[in-house]
């Protein structure tokens, strides 16, 4: 599993923060941004339910 943000589209929302903490964060900014070395997911089950979450769709979630 791969996951980007788009930080063009974020709005900081942080329904991604909110949803999968394990695995998203807000920068200083408010900006939803991957906890370092969470870039894949590490499985986390509530990845693709953040992305889904994202009032702007900034996540993408891709399989390997």
């Amino acid at each position: 599993m791969r996951i980007t943000i788009d930080n063009h589209t974020c709005i900081g929302a942080g329904q991604c923060a909110l949803t999968a903490p394990g695995v998203f964060t807000q920068d200083d900014d408010g900006y939803g941004e991957l906890l370092p070395g969470r870039e894949d997911g590490a499985g986390d089950p509530l990845v693709r339910e953040a992305a889904r979450a994202c009032p702007v769709q900034a996540i993408t979630v891709t399989d390997d």
